[in-house]
C-alpha cells in the first residue's frame, strides 16, 4: 500500500511538471530550449542606462542565450539520468525531509507532557530545541565541506541512519535523567546536518530553470507539511497510547524506509554538469577560499541574514505555539489546566492543522507570485520574501495580543501569519542556488544553517522561555501570569520579522549583479580570479600580481 502510494505521487508530480509547462519543461530538463543557464537567467537591468555591472558582465549578461547549448541525448550521457528519474528522487528526497521536520516538531507537539514528566520549566523547555538546533548547527559546515568533495547519497545514508538510532533510543529516557533527552536531541542534529545541507544541491544538478525552481518548491513543502504533521501525529499518538513516549517512536522506523529508498533508487547526478557551457571542468577551491568568497557575495549574506529572522520567528512559534494557546483557553475558561500525565492535545492538533494549510498554500504561492512579478522586475524573489516577512509582523503581533480575548481571533491572525511567512522557503533556496557557483553550494547551504540557527531558532526558543521565566520571577504563582509572561515573550517576534524584511530589502539591490557572475562562471565564460600570486618589484616597490598577468 505504502509502495503503491510512493508511486501515484510520483506520476502526479510528473504529469504536473508536463501539463504546467507544456514542451517548454522537457525543453529546459533536456537542453533543446536555448537557455541552459541556472534559474531564470535575467538582464542586469530592467531600463537603458540602468546597469551597474562590469562592462564585461554587461556585455555577456544578454548572451548566454546563445552560447553552446547541448542536445538532450548529450545532457542525458552527462547526467545519466533520465528526467522521470529525476523526479522520484526529487520525491524521495521530500520525503526525507518531511520526516526531519515531523521529528523536529513533534517534541513540540507534547510539550506540555515533557514539562509534566520531568518538571522542567519554561527555559528548560527551550533548551530541547535550543541543543538540537546548536548541534545541527555545529555539524553542518563538516558536511557541507563533505558534500562539496564526496559522494552525498553515501552521506545522507549514513547521517539519516545515525538519526533514527538515537530518536528511538531518547524515547526511553526516564524521568530523573532529562540531561540525557538533552544529549539524544543534540545527537539528532548529525541527521540533520548530513541531509539538509546536501539535498537541494543534488535537486540543482538534477535541473535549471523554472523546473528547477518548482522541483525546490516540492522539496519546501516539506518543511511546514513536516513541522505541522509532527504536532498531529506527536499530539494523537500521544492520546491513542496516553503515553508521550511513543511520539518520538514514528519517525525512525520510517527513517529506515527512507535509507533503503537512497541506497536502492537514487543516484548520484554529476556536480553542475546540466549547467556547463564549456568543457572545461569545474575546479574545486580550500575551504577557506570558498568560505571568503561567500563572505563577499552580498547577496548570499543579506538574503542569509534575512532568512535568520524567519528562523527566529519560526523556531520560537514552533516551539511555544500549542503551548501559549493551551495556557489562553485555561485562562479564557474554555479549557481545565493541565494536571494529568496526559495534557490535552486539541491545541497542538489545530496548530499542526494550520501549519500544514498555510505551509501548502504559502510555498506556493511565493513561487507563483514571484515568477509572475519577475517579468515587471528581475529583482522579485527578494521583493517577495521581503513583502512575506514584513506583511506576517502584524499579523502575529496581533495573534498574540488579542490571545487573552479571543481564541478564534488569534487562530485566525495565525494563519494569516504563517501563510505570509511560508512564501520564504523555496524562493530563500532557489537565491542561494543561483548566486554561488556549483562547486560552493554545500558550503554555502552549511554556512547559511549555521548563521540563521546561531542567530535564530536556536536562540528564540530558549530566550523565549528565559525571558518569559524573568517577566514571571516575583509575581503571584498562578495562570494568568503563566499566560501573561509567555504573550508578553512572544511580541518579540514580530519586530525580528520586520528586520529580517529590511535585509530582504537589502538584498534586492545586489541581486542581479551576483546571479550573473554565478550564472557566467558555471557556463565556463569567465574565470575566477586567481589565488597564487607573485611578488614583483613596481617603482621601487613590491607588489603582488597574478600569476597569469606575469606568465605570458
Amino acid at each position: 500500500m505504502r509502495s503503491g502510494s510512493f508511486i501515484f505521487l510520483t506520476s502526479v508530480i510528473v504529469h504536473w511538471t508536463e501539463l504546467r509547462f507544456g514542451s517548454d519543461t522537457m525543453s529546459t530538463r533536456r537542453g533543446h530550449g536555448p537557455d541552459m543557464a541556472p534559474f531564470l537567467t535575467q538582464a542586469d537591468n530592467t531600463e537603458e542606462g540602468e546597469s551597474d555591472t562590469d562592462p564585461f558582465l554587461e556585455d555577456h549578461v544578454k548572451t548566454p542565450r546563445m552560447v553552446g547549448g547541448c542536445e538532450g541525448e548529450q545532457l542525458e550521457v552527462v547526467t545519466g539520468i533520465s528526467y522521470r528519474h529525476s523526479v522520484v528522487i526529487v520525491v524521495i528526497l521530500c520525503f526525507i525531509n518531511l520526516l526531519n521536520y515531523m521529528d523536529r516538531f513533534t517534541v513540540a507537539g507534547v510539550l506540555s507532557d515533557l514539562e509534566m514528566y520531568f518538571d522542567i520549566k519554561d527555559s528548560s523547555s527551550g533548551l530541547l530545541q535550543t541543543v538540537f538546533i546548536c548541534s545541527y548547527m555545529v555539524l553542518a559546515p563538516i558536511f557541507g565541506y563533505l558534500g562539496d568533495r564526496y559522494n552525498r547519497k553515501n552521506i545522507m545514508c549514513a547521517g539519516i541512519t545515525f538519526w533514527a538510532a538515537v530518536t528511538l533510543a531518547s524515547s526511553f529516557i526516564p524521568k530523573q535523567h532529562f540531561w540525557l533527552l538533552l544529549l539524544t536531541r543534540g545527537l539528532v542534529g548529525v541527521g540533520e546536518a548530513s541531509y539538509s545541507t546536501i539535498a537541494p544541491t543534488i535537486i540543482a544538478d538534477l535541473f535549471v530553470a523554472d523546473l528547477r525552481s518548482r522541483m525546490l518548491t516540492v522539496f519546501y513543502f516539506a518543511i511546514p507539511v513536516g513541522s505541522g504533521l509532527g504536532y498531529i501525529v506527536g499530539s494523537q499518538v500521544k492520546a491513542a497510547t496516553k503515553d508521550w513516549h511513543w511520539a518520538l517512536r514514528v519517525t525512525p522506523g520510517c527513517g529506515i524506509l527512507a535509507v533503503l529508498l537512497l541506497i536502492f533508487v537514487v543516484k548520484e547526478p554529476p556536480r553542475g554538469a546540466v549547467e556547463r557551457k564549456t568543457d572545461r571542468t569545474l575546479v574545486h577551491t580550500s575551504w577557506c577560499t570558498d568560505i571568503k568568497a561567500l563572505i563577499k557575495n552580498r547577496s548570499f549574506v543579506l538574503s542569509t541574514f534575512g532568512f535568520t529572522s524567519v528562523a527566529f520567528v519560526t523556531g520560537s512559534l514552533a516551539l511555544w505555539a500549542p503551548v501559549f494557546l493551551l495556557r489562553s483557553r485555561v485562562v479564557l475558561g474554555t479549557k481545565d489546566p493541565c494536571t494529568g500525565t496526559v495534557c490535552n492535545a486539541d491545541d497542538s492538533l489545530i496548530f499542526g492543522i494550520i501549519t500544514v494549510v498555510t505551509g501548502l498554500l504559502g510555498v506556493g504561492a511565493g513561487v507563483e507570485i514571484s515568477k509572475w512579478y519577475r517579468k515587471r522586475n528581475p529583482r522579485s524573489d527578494p521583493l517577495v520574501c521581503a513583502v512575506g516577512l514584513l506583511g506576517s509582523s502584524p499579523f502575529l503581533f496581533l495573534a498574540v495580543a488579542c490571545a487573552g480575548n479571543s481564541t478564534i481571533a488569534t487562530y485566525v491572525f495565525i494563519f494569516i501569519g504563517e501563510l505570509l511567512l511560508s512564501m520564504n522557503w523555496a524562493i530563500v533556496a532557489d537565491i542561494l542556488l543561483y548566486v554561488v557557483i556549483p562547486t560552493r553550494r554545500s558550503t554555502a547551504e552549511a554556512f547559511q544553517i549555521v548563521v540563521s540557527h546561531l542567530l535564530g531558532d536556536a536562540t528564540s526558543p530558549y530566550l523565549i522561555g528565559l525571558i518569559s521565566d524573568r517577566i514571571r520571577k516575583g509575581k503571584p504563582s498562578s495562570y494568568l501570569w503563566e499566560f501573561r509572561s509567555l504573550q508578553y515573550a512572544l511580541m518579540l517576534c514580530a519586530f525580528v520579522g520586520v528586520i529580517g524584511g529590511a535585509f530582504f530589502l537589502a538584498t534586492a539591490v545586489y541581486i542581479e549583479k551576483d546571479r550573473t557572475k554565478a550564472e557566467l562562471y558555471s557556463q565556463g565564460l569567465i574565470q575566477e580570479e586567481e589565488d597564487e600570486r607573485i611578488v614583483v618589484p613596481r617603482r621601487g616597490r613590491s607588489t603582488k600580481v597574478p600569476v597569469s598577468s606575469v606568465l605570458i
